[in-house]
């Protein structure tokens, strides 16, 4: 996993380190699908509560190469699933996620008794962070 500057790093958890959508872009036959997400970043990766069967992860799974875009950001990285959101493996993960997407997680839209309920992470590469006229590089 690549790193940012401590200033970039600290810049990413106050815009990403919270409940944030960004856009995240796969591939299928070389035809790029975006698509927006509720995302939480932490330590170099974004982590997204995501159904297993749906089309971005269908993607992920021929090519883990994605491209994100958020608040004055843009990235690539590998999308890796890491299973199933109730795994005890992703105990710790899942409780932050809960917390960070508290506002919404509950609202029946997710359900997680499904074991195709997973946890996204996005492994970032690259990426382009600009803040106040600075441009810092990952």
């Amino acid at each position: 996993m690549t790193k940012f500057s401590g200033e970039a790093e600290q810049i990413m958890i106050e815009r990403f380190g919270k409940d944030t959508i960004i856009a995240l872009a796969t591939t299928e036959n070389e035809i790029p699908y975006v698509r927006y997400v509720n995302a939480y970043y932490e330590n170099g990766a974004f982590y997204i509560i995501t159904h297993g069967l749906s089309n971005k992860m269908k993607h992920i799974k021929v090519n883990s190469t994605v491209a994100i875009a958020g608040d004055w950001f843009t990235a690539h990285g590998k999308g890796i699933s890491l299973g199933y959101f109730g795994k005890k493996e992703n105990g710790a993960i899942a409780e932050k996620l809960k917390k960070v997407f508290g506002e919404w997680i509950d609202n029946g839209h997710t359900d997680f008794n499904d074991e195709n309920t997973i946890i996204l992470r996005v492994d970032l590469t690259d990426g382009l962070l600009l803040s106040h006229g600075t441009r810092y590089e990952l």
